[in-house]
């Protein structure tokens, strides 16, 4: 009896309808792009000088080391958090004969839960 019970509640179960995310209403706000919720989504290109990269950024660049066109230069962005603690990443971009080459985030360690 309790066999034929269990069995009848899960198919019952099965014919519900599913709660699946529903599509926004026409002419409402639409989500974003998959491309622009990833997290490197910069506005950097590979080729540019450190004066594009900065305006593209949107931060200054400061210098960390290296020869004149094959520096390492570093960019603070302030990308919001709580009213009391900013959140503060760190954007390293290598260049290389003046042109940008590469570039690498870090998200550092939070000294705040240590």
């Amino acid at each position: 009896m309790k066999l034929a019970a269990v069995a009848l509640t899960l198919i019952a179960g099965s014919f519900t309808q599913a709660a699946a995310q529903q599509l926004p209403p026409i002419g409402g706000p639409y989500p974003p792009p998959f491309t622009e919720t990833l997290s490197n989504n910069f506005p950097l290109a590979f080729g540019m000088n450190a004066g594009e990269a900065a305006s593209a950024l949107g931060f200054p660049l400061n210098y960390v080391r290296g020869r004149p066109g094959d520096e390492i230069f570093l960019a603070f962005r302030n990308i919001g958090g709580s009213g009391l603690f900013y959140k503060k990443d760190r954007l390293y971009l290598q260049f290389r004969n003046g042109r940008l080459a590469g570039w690498k985030g870090d998200w550092g360690h939070n000294w705040m839960w240590q």
